[in-house]
């Protein structure tokens, strides 16, 4: 479930982000934005995510990290591989996942989405554990944001054609769909 009111998830870890803002007139979301991530590349577990998402990331433990450490990012949450929810930005402000991005016709969609991270690749099967809590966060949102139609729900790569691939050829998105049904 998500409190209404400080736009969190009841079950989770929250590690506050700096990286949101309002969103523009106080704007509800209406879509959500799968995407993909892992930190250092094609690594799991680590500390790199929420790292990068609190301007902590130390640019001598990985040389990739040297490449994004100037980056300001963030998602509203991540699932790690075993289902676990980390939430860093509350739902009901603009977290910085998107970049340049477009939905049917409308620019800038950090202003009207929630941004989900999986803790993936996009040459790697995501875990039933993640499809689970994926499904029961949507489902939770659903709930909280009724702004949000069955039908918003797109990967990365859908709002930024060309830019991004994530969350890739193995998200299973009709095992989502049939989790979100039932």
């Amino acid at each position: 479930r998500v409190n209404k009111q400080t736009g969190l998830i009841e079950q989770g870890v929250f590690i506050q982000s700096p990286n949101f803002d309002e969103r523009p007139n106080q704007e509800l979301p209406g879509l959500v934005v799968v995407h993909g991530i892992s930190l250092p590349p094609n690594q799991f577990g680590g500390e790199g995510i929420t790292q990068l998402f609190t301007n902590q990331l130390d640019p001598n433990a990985h040389p990739y990290y040297q490449t994004i450490q100037h980056l300001k990012v963030s998602a509203h949450a991540l699932i790690r591989r075993d289902g676990q929810i980390i939430q860093y930005v509350p739902f009901h402000k603009r977290a910085w996942h998107a970049g340049v991005s477009e939905y049917e016709g409308r620019e800038r969609c950090n202003d009207f989405s929630i941004g989900i991270e999986l803790e993936g690749t996009d040459q790697t099967p995501y875990t039933a554990s993640q499809y689970k809590a994926l499904s029961q966060l949507i489902k939770a949102l659903w709930q909280s944001y009724p702004t949000i139609k069955r039908e918003n729900l797109v990967g990365h790569c859908d709002i930024a054609p060309g830019r991004k691939t994530d969350p890739g050829e193995y998200f299973m998105w009709s095992s989502l769909n049939r989790l979100l049904e039932s």
